[in-house]
């Protein structure tokens, strides 16, 4: 059996994961809505490969693209939201201020 390596830090690791990602324990309800607003943004993508399928036309398919990726954004603010109100908080109350900067990368990387 070949062996598996992380593909951030190409560690040897079991199940693709190694010891350098953090990991957050989920609410079954934060979960359940999470995983809500992923399969209604899956289905609308579906729906737009339909609509190509289909040969729809084409302000059609930028308009469906255009409520897919806003679904998407909605995702991204309440996935951090949750990850500011747990995480963050959690890791500043423990004396660990680099939480910030990595929010700060966050936030950088989703205003692209």
């Amino acid at each position: 059996m070949d062996e598996e390596f992380c593909t951030c830090c190409e560690e040897k690791s079991e199940e693709n994961c190694c010891s350098c990602h953090k990991t957050k324990e989920r609410s079954p309800e934060e979960y359940k809505r999470l995983c809500n607003r992923l399969s209604r943004i899956e289905g609308q993508i579906r729906g737009i490969r339909g609509m190509l399928d289909r040969n729809a036309y084409c302000p059609d398919i930028l308009a469906q693209a255009a409520a897919a990726n806003a679904a998407l954004n909605a995702f991204s603010r309440e996935l951090l939201s949750q990850h500011i109100r747990s995480c963050v908080v959690h890791d500043v109350k423990a004396g660990n201020e680099e939480v910030i900067d990595e929010l700060l990368d966050t936030l950088q990387k989703l205003m692209k």
